[in-house]
């Protein structure tokens, strides 16, 4: 079931026996968790400026979406990946509201190789600089079963990406950077993990964090990634897990000035298990938000909205007597600007709870209800 849109504040290497982590994820010490940091942006990302709903039945949207099929040379997939990624519909698919990234076992011929499993692997034809990215997604299971969520520079020079067939590859990997908005390795179920890759560490990158989620292939949950010109923060829905934020930012450790694009694909590992006929990667949105206009309301005796108490200790509760769209979001920061946390608004009289942790000073909270901001001073004793 869709959710209705929100507008939040929020060259080459050698190759390795396994293949070259060329701008493909890395499984990068799956188990390792990294400790939440705060985002420390009060930048706005309000205004939706790309997306897909994935609406209608068959195949996708080739104006949104590029197929990636052309094999590395050599005729394997980096990272060992054993699938052809086809631009089947038996491979992608729309239905019933949802976009299903399909990784199957067969004998399939391609590029004059045969392999025992296809899936797909999709480029956006959009890139960015810089807002958030949000992605709903259920996950497979599976020994052996690799889906991600992921950027890379739109100047990548890897020949068969769609930027590069448009001429804009003049950068090798990972100088164009690379950013990982989730992967998850079926021999680690359950554990979501993001990860960057530039020229200071890539490969089997330092620089990542996830955390364990119970219900990645039963439910689906929101990936998100906020991308400023100082940071770039992970989430899974809205609970943040790691922050790239290097003290340094030079083309060593940031070369995320430039546009990236947005990459989804579900890769088969040599581990896989004999058992394993088939498995879904299932979308249910993907958005990106930039920097808009609105401009952001006081809370105050004319505004419709109430928070109480003030000062709190414990918990926050707000009641708001005019329509919005639902799940909104509430995000808290602190006198520095920094965020200290985000709360989903799921109606007009919600509560935002266990604050008790905080130090006791001002805070600043802000509403996005729809297109429309709200803010208030208030104080923790």
């Amino acid at each position: 079931m869709k959710k209705p849109l929100l507008f939040f504040l929020n060259p080459f290497l050698l190759l390795l026996p396994l293949g070259l982590v060329n701008g493909w994820p890395v499984e990068a010490a799956p188990t390792q968790v990294d400790t939440v940091r705060p985002s420390s942006s009060t930048t706005t990302f309000d205004r939706l400026v790309w997306s897909d709903e994935f609406e209608g039945t068959g195949a996708i949207d080739t104006s949104k979406w590029f197929h990636q099929t052309r094999l590395p040379d050599g005729g394997s997939w980096y990272n060992g990946e054993i699938q052809h990624y086809t631009d089947r519909t038996d491979n992608s698919f729309l239905e019933n509201g949802l976009m299903t990234i399909r990784a199957q076992r067969e004998t399939y011929t391609n590029q004059g190789h045969t392999k025992q499993f296809t899936s797909a692997r999709l480029n956006s034809r959009f890139a960015f600089t810089y807002g958030r990215v949000e992605v709903r997604a259920k996950l497979p299971r599976g020994i052996g079963t690799w889906p991600a969520i992921w950027t890379l520079g739109k100047n990548i020079t890897e020949t068969g990406a769609y930027w590069q067939t448009q001429g804009f590859g003049t950068t090798g990997w990972p100088a164009c950077g690379e950013i990982d908005i989730m992967e998850h390795w079926g021999n680690n179920q359950n554990f979501v993990q993001s990860a960057i890759h530039t020229p200071s560490s890539f490969g089997n990158t330092v620089n990542h964090g996830g955390r364990s989620i119970p219900t990645v292939s039963n439910e689906f949950h929101v990936y998100a990634l906020e991308w400023t010109a100082e940071q770039l923060v992970f989430s899974v829905d809205d609970v943040v897990h790691y922050t790239y934020r290097p003290a340094v930012r030079n083309a060593s450790t940031w070369p995320f000035h430039a546009e990236q694009y947005l990459l989804l694909n579900f890769a088969i590992q040599p581990s896989i298990e004999s058992s394993f006929q088939s498995g879904d990667l299932v979308f249910d949105y993907v958005r990106v938000f930039q920097e808009g206009t609105v401009a952001t309301t006081p809370i105050d005796a004319a505004s419709g909205i109430r928070i109480f108490p003030s000062p709190f200790r414990e918990t926050l509760s707000g009641s708001i007597d005019f329509q919005f769209p639902l799940p909104a979001k509430a995000s808290l920061y602190n006198v520095s600007g920094e965020l200290v946390g985000t709360y989903r608004v799921e109606s007009n009289d919600f509560t935002l709870s266990s604050l008790g942790h905080l130090p006791g000073g001002v805070y600043s909270l802000h509403l996005q209800l729809g297109n429309r901001n709200y803010s208030v001073q208030v104080v923790k004793e």
